[in-house]
């Protein structure tokens, strides 16, 4: 393994550690509605991404949402069962993958985070699927899978953007 990907995975858990600990400080702190822990999420990004150039903002704001949804539904009240809030916690946070990784596919240039992007689609998936099967929950009806979307500064269509699979 490259020390760059094992970086990746390190920065990867840091960062969801990090807004795990924040929401659960957040949520000690103050009694909320789901909404208003989306807005401190996006506040949060806000103030982070506020400098980036306006071509990159559709970017950044599809990524705000996929994080701060994520962020939310990994949110559970425990059951009881450890597997089954481990499985609770994991999909939404495969499905903030593959969310992030579809924006990739739209507006990314470069070929081979293109590819990886693709990747992460399949093998969240996969692992998505896994999860559910191993607790006997019912998979979600399949629908086609883009194979391939030229980045947004190529492609002036908006119906090939509609197309990309989104979980309920």
């Amino acid at each position: 393994m490259s020390s760059a990907f094992r970086i990746s995975i390190i920065s990867h858990g840091a960062a969801i550690a990090v807004g795990a600990v924040a929401a659960t400080a957040y949520l000690t702190v103050h009694s909320v509605s789901r909404q208003s822990l989306a807005d401190y999420f996006s506040a949060i990004c806000a103030n982070t991404f506020g400098s980036a150039s306006t071509a990159e903002a559709p970017y950044l704001a599809e990524n705000v949402s996929a994080m701060t949804k994520m962020m939310i539904d990994m949110g559970i009240r425990p059951s009881g069962d450890v597997d089954a809030d481990f499985v609770a916690m994991m999909v939404p946070h495969h499905q903030g993958a593959i969310e992030m990784a579809q924006a990739e596919l739209r507006y990314g240039r470069n070929e081979p985070l293109r590819r990886m992007a693709q990747e992460i689609i399949v093998t969240q998936l996969q692992e998505i699927t896994a999860m559910r099967l191993s607790l006997g929950q019912a998979l979600p009806p399949s629908v086609p899978s883009p194979d391939h979307f030229p980045p947004a500064a190529m492609n002036d269509s908006k119906l090939d953007n509609a197309t990309l699979v989104k979980e309920p």
